[in-house]
Protein backbone atom coordinates (compact mmCIF):
# COMPACT_ATOMS: atom_id res chain seq x y z
CA UNK A 1 0.00 0.00 0.00
CA UNK A 2 1.32 3.44 -0.95
CA UNK A 3 0.99 6.38 1.45
CA UNK A 4 1.45 10.13 1.10
CA UNK A 5 4.75 11.67 2.21
CA UNK A 6 5.45 11.75 5.94
CA UNK A 7 5.41 15.56 5.94
CA UNK A 8 2.01 15.73 4.25
CA UNK A 9 0.60 13.11 6.62
CA UNK A 10 1.90 14.96 9.67
CA UNK A 11 0.47 18.22 8.36
CA UNK A 12 -3.07 16.82 8.17
CA UNK A 13 -2.80 14.82 11.40
CA UNK A 14 -1.53 17.89 13.31
CA UNK A 15 -4.31 20.17 12.12
CA UNK A 16 -6.28 21.42 15.10
CA UNK A 17 -4.79 19.01 17.65
CA UNK A 18 -4.03 19.93 21.25
CA UNK A 19 -1.21 17.43 21.88
CA UNK A 20 0.59 14.55 20.20
CA UNK A 21 2.37 12.39 22.79
CA UNK A 22 5.10 11.81 21.82
CA UNK A 23 5.47 13.47 18.40
CA UNK A 24 8.72 11.67 17.57
CA UNK A 25 7.03 8.28 18.00
CA UNK A 26 4.21 9.27 15.66
CA UNK A 27 6.75 10.14 12.98
CA UNK A 28 8.57 6.84 13.57
CA UNK A 29 5.30 4.88 13.32
CA UNK A 30 4.40 6.65 10.07
CA UNK A 31 7.85 5.93 8.64
CA UNK A 32 7.56 2.25 9.60
CA UNK A 33 4.05 2.12 8.14
CA UNK A 34 5.26 3.60 4.88
CA UNK A 35 8.26 1.28 4.72
CA UNK A 36 6.14 -1.84 5.31
CA UNK A 37 3.20 -0.62 3.25
CA UNK A 38 0.90 -1.35 6.19
CA UNK A 39 -1.64 1.08 7.70
CA UNK A 40 -1.53 2.22 11.31
CA UNK A 41 -4.30 0.99 13.60
CA UNK A 42 -5.98 4.14 14.91
CA UNK A 43 -8.45 3.73 17.76
CA UNK A 44 -11.29 5.89 19.06
CA UNK A 45 -13.56 4.80 21.88
CA UNK A 46 -17.17 5.96 22.13
CA UNK A 47 -19.72 5.96 24.94
CA UNK A 48 -23.06 4.54 23.73
CA UNK A 49 -24.92 5.87 26.76
CA UNK A 50 -25.06 9.25 25.00
CA UNK A 51 -25.95 8.56 21.36
CA UNK A 52 -26.99 12.10 20.33
CA UNK A 53 -23.99 13.58 18.54
CA UNK A 54 -23.12 17.23 18.00
CA UNK A 55 -20.26 19.04 16.27
CA UNK A 56 -18.27 18.89 19.52
CA UNK A 57 -18.19 15.10 19.10
CA UNK A 58 -17.40 15.72 15.45
CA UNK A 59 -14.00 17.21 16.34
CA UNK A 60 -12.41 13.86 17.23
CA UNK A 61 -14.48 11.93 14.65
CA UNK A 62 -13.12 14.20 11.94
CA UNK A 63 -9.58 13.54 13.13
CA UNK A 64 -10.28 9.81 12.81
CA UNK A 65 -11.49 10.53 9.29
CA UNK A 66 -8.23 12.32 8.54
CA UNK A 67 -6.42 9.06 9.25
CA UNK A 68 -8.89 7.26 6.96
CA UNK A 69 -8.13 9.72 4.17
CA UNK A 70 -4.42 9.00 4.64
CA UNK A 71 -5.05 5.27 4.16
CA UNK A 72 -4.81 4.10 7.78
CA UNK A 73 -7.17 1.71 9.57
CA UNK A 74 -9.70 3.54 11.72
CA UNK A 75 -11.23 1.48 14.54
CA UNK A 76 -14.29 2.63 16.47
CA UNK A 77 -14.56 0.92 19.86
CA UNK A 78 -18.12 0.82 21.17
CA UNK A 79 -17.91 0.84 24.97
CA UNK A 80 -20.93 -1.40 25.52
CA UNK A 81 -19.29 -3.21 28.45
CA UNK A 82 -18.66 -0.04 30.49
CA UNK A 83 -22.14 1.18 29.53
CA UNK A 84 -23.57 -1.93 31.20
CA UNK A 85 -21.72 -1.02 34.41
CA UNK A 86 -22.75 2.63 34.19
CA UNK A 87 -22.25 4.47 37.46
CA UNK A 88 -23.56 2.23 40.25
CA UNK A 89 -23.26 5.09 42.74
CA UNK A 90 -25.90 7.00 40.78
CA UNK A 91 -23.89 10.24 41.07
CA UNK A 92 -23.12 10.52 37.36
CA UNK A 93 -26.46 10.99 35.61
CA UNK A 94 -24.78 10.96 32.19
CA UNK A 95 -23.74 7.35 32.76
CA UNK A 96 -26.91 5.39 33.50
CA UNK A 97 -26.64 1.62 33.66
CA UNK A 98 -27.74 0.08 30.36
CA UNK A 99 -28.45 -3.48 29.34
CA UNK A 100 -26.28 -4.94 26.60
CA UNK A 101 -29.27 -4.67 24.24
CA UNK A 102 -29.79 -0.98 25.10
CA UNK A 103 -26.09 -0.24 24.63
CA UNK A 104 -26.06 -1.99 21.24
CA UNK A 105 -29.23 -0.15 20.16
CA UNK A 106 -27.70 3.21 21.15
CA UNK A 107 -24.55 2.22 19.28
CA UNK A 108 -26.58 1.85 16.06
CA UNK A 109 -27.73 5.46 16.40
CA UNK A 110 -24.16 6.59 17.18
CA UNK A 111 -22.73 4.81 14.13
CA UNK A 112 -25.52 6.10 11.88
CA UNK A 113 -24.78 9.69 12.90
CA UNK A 114 -21.00 9.19 12.80
CA UNK A 115 -21.35 8.07 9.18
CA UNK A 116 -21.89 11.74 8.32
CA UNK A 117 -18.14 12.11 8.94
CA UNK A 118 -16.54 8.66 8.80
CA UNK A 119 -16.17 6.35 5.82
CA UNK A 120 -18.27 3.51 7.22
CA UNK A 121 -17.24 1.08 4.48
CA UNK A 122 -13.61 1.33 5.61
CA UNK A 123 -14.32 1.65 9.33
CA UNK A 124 -13.64 -1.24 11.70
CA UNK A 125 -16.30 -1.37 14.44
CA UNK A 126 -15.71 -3.48 17.56
CA UNK A 127 -17.48 -3.90 20.91
CA UNK A 128 -15.34 -4.06 24.03
CA UNK A 129 -17.75 -6.48 25.73
CA UNK A 130 -16.31 -9.10 23.36
CA UNK A 131 -13.13 -9.26 25.45
CA UNK A 132 -13.91 -7.49 28.74
CA UNK A 133 -16.99 -9.64 29.37
CA UNK A 134 -14.91 -12.82 29.13
CA UNK A 135 -12.46 -11.82 31.88
CA UNK A 136 -12.81 -13.68 35.18
CA UNK A 137 -12.00 -12.28 38.62
CA UNK A 138 -8.40 -13.48 38.57
CA UNK A 139 -7.95 -11.68 35.22
CA UNK A 140 -9.31 -8.48 36.75
CA UNK A 141 -7.00 -8.76 39.79
CA UNK A 142 -4.05 -9.35 37.47
CA UNK A 143 -5.06 -6.30 35.42
CA UNK A 144 -5.37 -4.13 38.53
CA UNK A 145 -1.91 -5.21 39.69
CA UNK A 146 -0.36 -3.33 36.77
CA UNK A 147 -1.36 0.08 38.15
CA UNK A 148 -0.99 1.78 41.54
CA UNK A 149 -3.43 3.92 43.48
CA UNK A 150 -0.83 6.70 43.49
CA UNK A 151 -0.79 6.72 39.68
CA UNK A 152 -4.59 6.73 39.53
CA UNK A 153 -4.70 9.73 41.83
CA UNK A 154 -2.65 11.67 39.28
CA UNK A 155 -5.88 12.03 37.29
CA UNK A 156 -7.09 15.57 37.83
CA UNK A 157 -10.66 14.83 38.89
CA UNK A 158 -9.53 12.05 41.24
CA UNK A 159 -6.98 14.40 42.81
CA UNK A 160 -9.57 17.10 43.43
CA UNK A 161 -12.07 14.67 44.91
CA UNK A 162 -9.42 13.04 47.12
CA UNK A 163 -8.30 16.42 48.45
CA UNK A 164 -11.93 17.42 49.03
CA UNK A 165 -12.51 14.09 50.83
CA UNK A 166 -15.23 13.25 48.31
CA UNK A 167 -15.69 9.46 48.03
CA UNK A 168 -14.09 7.67 45.08
CA UNK A 169 -15.46 4.20 44.39
CA UNK A 170 -13.03 1.38 43.56
CA UNK A 171 -14.91 0.65 40.32
CA UNK A 172 -14.06 4.15 39.08
CA UNK A 173 -10.39 3.16 39.00
CA UNK A 174 -11.37 0.33 36.66
CA UNK A 175 -12.66 2.57 33.87
CA UNK A 176 -9.20 3.77 32.76
CA UNK A 177 -7.92 0.19 32.98
CA UNK A 178 -10.85 -1.13 30.93
CA UNK A 179 -10.19 1.50 28.25
CA UNK A 180 -6.51 0.62 28.36
CA UNK A 181 -7.34 -3.07 27.86
CA UNK A 182 -9.08 -2.06 24.63
CA UNK A 183 -5.73 -0.74 23.40
CA UNK A 184 -3.98 -3.96 24.43
CA UNK A 185 -6.61 -6.13 22.74
CA UNK A 186 -6.48 -4.13 19.51
CA UNK A 187 -2.71 -3.50 19.60
CA UNK A 188 -3.50 0.10 18.66
CA UNK A 189 -0.77 2.31 17.23
CA UNK A 190 -2.61 5.57 17.88
CA UNK A 191 -5.51 6.49 20.16
CA UNK A 192 -7.59 9.64 19.81
CA UNK A 193 -9.58 11.50 22.45
CA UNK A 194 -10.53 14.86 23.88
CA UNK A 195 -8.23 16.66 26.28
CA UNK A 196 -10.43 15.37 29.11
CA UNK A 197 -9.42 11.83 28.13
CA UNK A 198 -5.66 12.41 28.30
CA UNK A 199 -5.08 10.43 31.51
CA UNK A 200 -7.03 7.40 30.27
CA UNK A 201 -5.14 7.43 26.98
CA UNK A 202 -1.82 7.55 28.81
CA UNK A 203 -2.88 4.55 30.90
CA UNK A 204 -3.29 2.73 27.59
CA UNK A 205 0.35 3.46 26.74
CA UNK A 206 1.49 2.19 30.14
CA UNK A 207 -0.57 -0.99 29.98
CA UNK A 208 0.63 -1.83 26.48
CA UNK A 209 4.20 -1.72 27.80
CA UNK A 210 3.18 -4.11 30.59
CA UNK A 211 1.92 -6.50 27.92
CA UNK A 212 5.15 -6.17 25.90
CA UNK A 213 3.51 -4.12 23.14
CA UNK A 214 4.79 -0.97 21.46
CA UNK A 215 2.97 1.87 23.26
CA UNK A 216 0.37 3.79 21.32
CA UNK A 217 0.81 7.43 20.41
CA UNK A 218 -1.97 9.54 21.86
CA UNK A 219 -3.54 12.52 20.13
CA UNK A 220 -5.81 14.81 22.10
CA UNK A 221 -8.26 17.25 20.53
CA UNK A 222 -9.49 20.49 22.13
CA UNK A 223 -12.94 20.55 23.68
CA UNK A 224 -15.20 22.82 21.64
CA UNK A 225 -17.16 25.48 23.49
CA UNK A 226 -20.86 25.60 22.75
CA UNK A 227 -22.73 28.38 21.00
CA UNK A 228 -22.87 30.33 24.29
CA UNK A 229 -19.08 30.63 24.15
CA UNK A 230 -18.76 29.63 27.81
CA UNK A 231 -19.38 25.97 28.55
CA UNK A 232 -18.24 22.85 26.71
CA UNK A 233 -20.70 21.98 23.96
CA UNK A 234 -23.39 19.75 25.41
CA UNK A 235 -26.99 18.95 24.63
CA UNK A 236 -27.78 19.25 28.34
CA UNK A 237 -26.52 22.87 28.30
CA UNK A 238 -28.63 23.70 25.24
CA UNK A 239 -25.56 25.13 23.48
CA UNK A 240 -25.03 22.37 20.91
CA UNK A 241 -25.20 22.12 17.14
CA UNK A 242 -26.51 18.61 16.62
CA UNK A 243 -25.72 16.24 13.76
CA UNK A 244 -29.48 15.76 13.31
CA UNK A 245 -30.35 19.47 13.45
CA UNK A 246 -32.03 20.80 10.33
CA UNK A 247 -29.76 22.78 7.97
CA UNK A 248 -31.65 25.93 9.03
CA UNK A 249 -31.03 25.31 12.74
CA UNK A 250 -27.41 24.34 12.09
CA UNK A 251 -26.80 27.58 10.19
CA UNK A 252 -28.73 29.70 12.70
CA UNK A 253 -26.88 28.25 15.68
CA UNK A 254 -23.55 28.84 13.92
CA UNK A 255 -24.48 32.50 13.53
CA UNK A 256 -25.06 32.80 17.28
CA UNK A 257 -21.53 31.96 18.41
CA UNK A 258 -19.38 34.76 19.88
CA UNK A 259 -16.96 36.42 17.46
CA UNK A 260 -14.00 35.23 19.56
CA UNK A 261 -14.79 31.61 18.57
CA UNK A 262 -15.07 32.12 14.81
CA UNK A 263 -11.54 30.94 14.03
CA UNK A 264 -11.75 27.98 16.45
CA UNK A 265 -15.02 26.86 14.87
CA UNK A 266 -13.49 27.09 11.40
CA UNK A 267 -10.68 24.79 12.56
CA UNK A 268 -12.61 22.29 14.68
CA UNK A 269 -16.20 22.40 13.41
CA UNK A 270 -15.67 23.26 9.73
CA UNK A 271 -12.36 21.40 9.19
CA UNK A 272 -10.86 24.42 7.42
CA UNK A 273 -7.51 24.04 5.65
CA UNK A 274 -4.56 26.43 5.99
CA UNK A 275 -5.58 28.51 2.97
CA UNK A 276 -9.08 29.09 4.37
CA UNK A 277 -7.71 29.94 7.81
CA UNK A 278 -5.37 32.59 6.39
CA UNK A 279 -8.36 34.16 4.61
CA UNK A 280 -10.43 34.05 7.82
CA UNK A 281 -7.62 35.60 9.89
CA UNK A 282 -7.18 38.40 7.35
CA UNK A 283 -10.90 39.15 7.27
CA UNK A 284 -11.21 39.15 11.06
CA UNK A 285 -8.32 41.61 11.35
CA UNK A 286 -9.80 43.90 8.65
CA UNK A 287 -11.88 46.62 10.35
CA UNK A 288 -13.87 47.18 7.15
CA UNK A 289 -15.29 43.64 7.26
CA UNK A 290 -18.08 42.81 9.68
CA UNK A 291 -17.35 39.59 11.63
CA UNK A 292 -20.97 38.66 10.94
CA UNK A 293 -20.08 38.16 7.27
CA UNK A 294 -17.20 35.83 8.24
CA UNK A 295 -19.65 33.97 10.45
CA UNK A 296 -22.00 33.54 7.47
CA UNK A 297 -19.19 31.76 5.62
CA UNK A 298 -18.68 29.60 8.70
CA UNK A 299 -22.36 28.68 8.80
CA UNK A 300 -22.26 27.71 5.12
CA UNK A 301 -19.17 25.56 5.65
CA UNK A 302 -20.63 23.69 8.62
CA UNK A 303 -23.95 22.98 6.88
CA UNK A 304 -22.12 21.94 3.70
CA UNK A 305 -20.13 19.32 5.63
CA UNK A 306 -23.32 17.62 6.83
CA UNK A 307 -25.89 18.40 4.13
CA UNK A 308 -24.11 19.68 1.01
CA UNK A 309 -23.80 23.10 -0.67
CA UNK A 310 -27.40 23.35 -1.91
CA UNK A 311 -28.83 22.92 1.58
CA UNK A 312 -26.28 25.39 2.95
CA UNK A 313 -27.43 28.00 0.42
CA UNK A 314 -31.09 27.37 1.29
CA UNK A 315 -30.32 27.61 5.02
CA UNK A 316 -28.66 30.98 4.50
CA UNK A 317 -31.68 32.27 2.56
CA UNK A 318 -33.95 31.04 5.36
CA UNK A 319 -31.81 32.85 7.96
CA UNK A 320 -31.92 36.07 5.94
CA UNK A 321 -35.70 35.89 5.58
CA UNK A 322 -36.70 34.72 9.07
CA UNK A 323 -34.00 36.07 11.41
CA UNK A 324 -32.69 39.18 9.67
CA UNK A 325 -35.89 40.38 7.99
CA UNK A 326 -38.16 38.78 10.63
CA UNK A 327 -40.45 37.30 7.99
CA UNK A 328 -42.07 33.89 8.08
CA UNK A 329 -40.32 30.97 6.36
CA UNK A 330 -41.48 30.08 2.85
CA UNK A 331 -42.57 26.68 4.12
CA UNK A 332 -44.07 26.08 7.56
CA UNK A 333 -45.17 22.75 8.98
CA UNK A 334 -48.93 22.61 9.45
CA UNK A 335 -50.91 21.07 12.31
CA UNK A 336 -54.66 20.51 12.07
CA UNK A 337 -56.41 20.50 15.44
CA UNK A 338 -59.35 18.15 15.92
CA UNK A 339 -60.40 20.08 19.03
CA UNK A 340 -59.31 23.01 21.14
CA UNK A 341 -55.93 22.50 22.78
CA UNK A 342 -53.67 24.38 25.17
CA UNK A 343 -50.80 26.37 23.68
CA UNK A 344 -48.35 24.53 25.94
CA UNK A 345 -49.55 21.14 24.66
CA UNK A 346 -49.29 22.27 21.05
CA UNK A 347 -45.77 23.63 21.45
CA UNK A 348 -44.44 20.53 23.22
CA UNK A 349 -46.22 17.82 21.17
CA UNK A 350 -45.25 19.54 17.90
CA UNK A 351 -41.60 19.30 18.90
CA UNK A 352 -41.03 23.05 19.16
CA UNK A 353 -39.81 22.44 22.71
CA UNK A 354 -38.45 19.31 24.37
CA UNK A 355 -41.02 19.33 27.17
CA UNK A 356 -44.04 21.13 28.59
CA UNK A 357 -41.76 22.63 31.22
CA UNK A 358 -39.58 24.19 28.54
CA UNK A 359 -42.71 25.39 26.71
CA UNK A 360 -43.87 27.23 29.85
CA UNK A 361 -40.42 28.77 30.30
CA UNK A 362 -40.40 29.99 26.71
CA UNK A 363 -43.79 31.66 27.20
CA UNK A 364 -42.70 33.25 30.49
CA UNK A 365 -39.53 34.54 28.80
CA UNK A 366 -41.55 36.17 26.03
CA UNK A 367 -40.12 33.84 23.40
CA UNK A 368 -43.48 32.67 22.01
CA UNK A 369 -45.48 34.66 19.47
CA UNK A 370 -48.77 34.11 17.68
CA UNK A 371 -49.03 35.94 14.36
CA UNK A 372 -46.20 38.19 15.51
CA UNK A 373 -47.76 39.10 18.86
CA UNK A 374 -45.99 38.10 22.07
CA UNK A 375 -47.86 35.57 24.23
CA UNK A 376 -47.78 35.89 28.03
CA UNK A 377 -50.61 33.56 29.10
CA UNK A 378 -49.32 30.01 29.75
CA UNK A 379 -52.95 28.83 30.05
CA UNK A 380 -53.96 30.07 26.60
CA UNK A 381 -56.30 27.73 24.69
CA UNK A 382 -56.01 27.55 20.90
CA UNK A 383 -59.22 26.74 19.04
CA UNK A 384 -59.35 24.41 16.07
CA UNK A 385 -59.49 26.19 12.73
CA UNK A 386 -57.67 29.21 14.19
CA UNK A 387 -55.42 29.55 11.12
CA UNK A 388 -52.56 31.09 13.10
CA UNK A 389 -48.77 30.86 13.04
CA UNK A 390 -46.97 30.09 16.31
CA UNK A 391 -43.32 31.07 16.59
CA UNK A 392 -41.09 29.73 19.36
CA UNK A 393 -37.67 31.29 19.78
CA UNK A 394 -36.10 32.63 16.62
CA UNK A 395 -36.31 29.69 14.27
CA UNK A 396 -39.23 27.39 15.15
CA UNK A 397 -42.63 27.81 13.53
CA UNK A 398 -45.87 25.89 13.15
CA UNK A 399 -49.14 26.80 11.42
CA UNK A 400 -52.35 25.82 13.18
CA UNK A 401 -55.38 25.05 11.02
Amino acid sequence: MKFDSIDNQLKLISRGVEEIIPEEELKSKLEYSQKKGEPLNVKLGCDPSRPDLHVGHGVVLRKLNHFQKLGHQATLVIGDFTAMIGDPSGRNKTRPQLTLEEARENAKSYIDQASKILDIDKLKIVYNSDWLNTMNFSDVVRLASHYTVARMLERDDFTKRYQAETPISIHEFMYPLAQAMDSVELKSDVELGGTDQKFNLLVGRDLQREYDQAPQVIITMPLLEGTDGTDKMSKSYGNDIGFTDTPEDMYGKSMSIPDKLIKKYFILAADANDQTLIKVENELSDSTINPRDVKRALGREIVTLYYGKDKAFEAEKHFERVIVNKSEPEEIEELTLKSSKSLIDIISTAGLTKSKGEARRMVNQGAVRIDGEKVTDINLIVDKGSNIVIKVGKRRFIKIK
